[in-house]
């Protein structure tokens, strides 16, 4: 799906609210007004190629971690088989599934600057059975810099994903809070983008500077690259200014917005806390039920 980075540009920017739509927007949900029934998708009578999805946001603490953790867990509960890789030298990733990487002799550090390391050397399963992880830790921060001199340095993930693509239906790979080099080899390698996007007018500045990176990925590195949707996160009904940003979002990008919404809710700090998806730790919560929504749509893709 197209975005165009002057549409980015305008829904960033606060401004004044026709009186008639505001006061439409004011009186009911839009997202809730957009929301549709979903079919459950068709099982699966062989895995693979896998399909690579980038979570990107340069902006941190938008919920790119929380949906890559989730979106990968409710894909699993739909019989898909899923690849999770870290790509965040904080490792958020990892700690969000319970895996110690800081305690890890190799991680996805080692896969991109070792020849003779691969994915199968350093992914781990999770407590999901289907799940697995490539975790991360600070270790991975030197990468970015060593990266420089290589050849076809943006590339490089690219090249290592392509031994373990066929053992999987989806890899999702969380990207760091930047549009540094990591971010693009994540790009590079994959055929889609979901952006999580935080219902708030700050994150919605750095939307144009990302679609812009990611339209240069597209011509220069990867013509097959898509952006796959947007994905409203932290959202909260009751509250105004969550309910117009919604509405500056969906009428900039239409229907790249997923019509799934991630509501705030004070179960996504649980599940960290316990390593675990939502999927599992609540799985009868208004989160968990949406994450699943929001697989029926990747899945339908």
């Amino acid at each position: 799906m197209a975005i165009r980075a002057d549409a980015a540009s305008a829904v960033a920017r606060p401004h004044d609210t026709d009186p008639e739509m505001g006061a439409a927007a004011l009186r009911q949900d839009p997202a809730k007004a957009r929301q549709r029934r979903l079919p459950d998708p068709k099982p699966l009578t062989q895995h693979g190629p896998a399909r690579v999805i980038a979570m990107c946001n340069q902006k941190g603490g938008v919920g790119k971690t929380t949906s890559t953790i989730n979106l990968g867990a409710a894909l699993v509960e739909f019989g898909r088989k899923v690849l999770l890789i870290d790509l965040d030298p904080q490792g958020a990733l990892s700690v969000g599934l319970g895996v110690p990487a800081q305690n890890m002799d190799r991680t996805i550090y080692n896969v991109l600057m070792e020849r003779r390391t691969s994915l199968r050397d350093v992914r781990v399963p999770t407590d999901i059975p289907g799940l697995d992880l490539v975790p991360s830790n600070i270790d991975l921060s030197a990468a970015e810099v060593q990266l420089v001199s290589e050849v076809a340095r943006e590339q490089t993930l690219l090249r290592v994903l392509a031994d373990i693509q066929d053992e999987y239906d989806y890899i999702l790979i969380d990207c760091q809070p930047s549009l540094g080099l990591l971010t693009v080899n994540a790009l590079t390698a994959a055929q889609g983008v979901v952006i999580p996007l935080e219902c708030e007018f700050f994150s919605l500045r750095g939307v144009a500077l990302l679609v812009d990176t990611i339209d240069k990925v597209k011509e220069r590195l990867n013509p097959s690259l898509e952006i796959n949707g947007i994905l409203a996160t932290m959202y909260d009904s009751r509250t105004v200014h969550c309910r117009e940003v919604f509405s500056r979002v969906v009428e900039a990008f239409g229907d790249t917005v997923f019509q799934t919404v991630i509501q705030r809710t004070v179960r996504f700090p649980e599940t960290t806390v316990a390593g675990q998806p939502i999927t599992t730790w609540a799985p009868t919560s208004s989160g968990a039920a949406a994450y699943r929504d929001l697989a029926k749509e990747v899945l339908a893709l």
